[in-house]
């Protein structure tokens, strides 16, 4: 490819809803670090206060920190946040979040939600990233944020197997921290 055709689909990236939005001076985000690098989440304060200030507090914890990526479906997400790695770990020391399900946002590439059971009312810690499109999740998952940088590093992450695509040996959050834009 030409370069004056590189620049002509950099213009177009940065006018296009695919760019990054922009941050406020100060905002605090989250910042996965990976074994294939680090990913950038924007937080949703606006439409998951709770969640948003659960997943603060057990980052300020260390309490992702050495989690895996327990449950990774290709084509559809990387689910962690359990420190057991089985799926059914949590913050047990905290009560489980009432839903804050959003119709201004969707489940779509790096879109971050909250998992749960067949409960609504019961997400704690764990959580997922998604690498596509799954409009079934919309208004059935509280969204908390979303992936503005290092996507790249989410494709990375060990898949899984089988349908439910528990993972074995899988890769896992090295450090979670919190950041200020």
């Amino acid at each position: 490819m030409r370069r004056r055709d590189l620049g002509g689909i950099a213009a177009l990236a940065t006018t296009s809803s695919l760019a990054a939005p922009a941050m406020a001076q100060g905002e605090e985000r989250l910042q996965l670090e990976l074994k294939d690098g680090i990913v950038t989440i924007q937080f949703l304060p606006d439409v998951a206060p709770k969640h948003v200030e659960r997943i603060k507090l057990l980052v300020r914890r260390g309490f992702y920190d050495g989690t895996p990526f327990h449950r990774v479906i290709e084509g559809f997400m990387a689910q962690g946040g359990d420190p057991t790695g089985t799926g059914t770990g949590g913050a047990r020391d905290l009560p489980d979040l009432p839903a804050e399900f959003t119709n201004k946002y969707r489940f779509l590439r790096g879109t971050c939600g909250m998992a749960r059971s067949s409960n609504p009312n019961s997400a704690n810690s764990q959580f997922f990233i998604m690498f596509a499109p799954a409009p079934s999740l919309d208004g059935q998952y509280t969204i908390w944020g979303k992936v503005i940088a290092g996507m790249d590093a989410v494709d990375k992450i060990k898949r899984g197997s089988g349908g439910n695509g528990v993972v074995q040996n899988p890769d896992k959050i090295i450090r979670a921290r919190i950041v200020t834009a």
